[in-house]
């Protein structure tokens, strides 16, 4: 892109809408939590979104290889030797996903056709299911109630209101306050000191040079984070088979939430302090997670314990979250829900 007329507004458009796009998911699954949006009856809604995210995740590592920078080549190194990491068939897995005894140009070609074909094909497909499961069941609301229980005397719910003009008006809104900051941060700063393409990523993959630092984007370190976190060698197997197993369970537990919550409602507007409480320590030890994905495990940069210690309460928060969910969800002092959406 570089050799192309234009090619350095392709590059940062390229580079920063994957950023704002998953600052946009992110955001998404914030609100799902608040509101209830992954409880009865919207199950299906909330797998097919968590698959969609994992599609994503892997859409970005794919791409992440592509432009053969020096960080993209050692991510790319270290993220496939993790799969050397399964019992008996390890090492024999990471050579078949290489193509190659290491990070070569077969490596290169077969992600560059997983990440332009196969995985936006499938991307789209459930883009579609999630679209349609959603009309399926009808969208949440901020009050987390049914509108469906109170119809007016054609059957139409009286809170409910038309997709179009008001949601496309709504979303038009959000995505032109949303282009606007992409294009801010395209033409100003699309490095965004670092966060949004490193400084290691500039020079060329180089097999003789490691960079001093190897982590992943923005929106991979707080699984990379788990995945440090687990530094006991004398677990079975070895420090390195648990850590990726840490870090495949942060990501399969989501997908558990809607039976792991088993409050008599859905909105945090009517749930008491435990799950509100549970909810901003879960948002603080993710976003500190992120940060300590980015620095070095045996660095001191938060207060006083080097950042694999950190790492590591950070774990035990986030599992706690989910695995306790059954426990304090229920014992919650709630408030009693409204019959129709109040509109506040």
């Amino acid at each position: 892109m570089r050799d192309v007329p234009g090619g350095w507004f392709i590059r940062y458009l390229h580079s920063v809408g994957a950023s704002v796009l998953f600052i946009v998911v992110y955001l998404h699954m914030f609100r799902g939590l608040l509101y209830g949006s992954h409880r009865s009856p919207r199950e299906l809604i909330w797998l097919l979104g968590m698959l969609l995210y994992v599609t994503l995740m892997a859409e970005a590592f794919f791409g992440y290889l592509l432009p053969w920078g020096n960080m993209s080549y050692w991510g790319a190194q270290v993220i496939i030797s993790l799969f050397g990491a399964v019992p008996g068939i390890g090492p024999g897995l990471a050579e078949w996903i290489r193509g190659d005894f290491v990070v070569s140009d077969a490596t290169l070609n077969r992600f560059f056709a997983f990440h332009v074909i196969l995985v936006p094909l499938l991307l789209s497909l459930l883009v579609y299911l999630h679209i349609v499961a959603l009309h399926k069941v009808g969208g949440n609301n901020p009050d987390g109630i049914d509108i469906k229980k109170n119809k007016d005397a054609s059957g139409k719910p009286l809170d409910g209101i038309a997709f179009h003009p008001y949601y496309t008006v709504k979303d038009n809104l959000g995505v032109a306050v949303m282009m606007t900051a992409l294009l801010a941060v395209v033409f100003f700063v699309p490095e965004l000191g670092g966060w949004f393409l490193e400084k290691d990523n500039f020079a060329p993959a180089d097999v003789l040079q490691t960079p001093p630092d190897i982590v992943p984007l923005w929106y991979l370190t707080p699984y990379y984070s788990i995945l440090r976190a687990v530094t006991f060698e004398w677990l079975p197997g070895g420090a390195k088979l648990w850590g990726v197993l840490a870090m495949g369970a942060a990501i399969v537990v989501l997908f558990f939430l809607p039976w792991l919550d088993r409050s008599p409602v859905r909105s945090i507007r009517y749930r008491g302090w435990m799950y509100k409480t549970a909810l901003t320590l879960f948002v603080v030890t993710f976003v500190m997670l992120g940060y300590l994905g980015t620095r070095n495990p045996s660095h001191v940069d938060l207060v006083l314990l080097k950042n694999v210690t950190w790492s590591q309460i950070g774990l035990v928060v986030y599992f706690a979250f989910f695995l306790l969910m059954p426990i304090y969800t229920r014992m919650d002092r709630t408030k009693p829900e409204p019959d129709r959406v109040t509109g506040q």
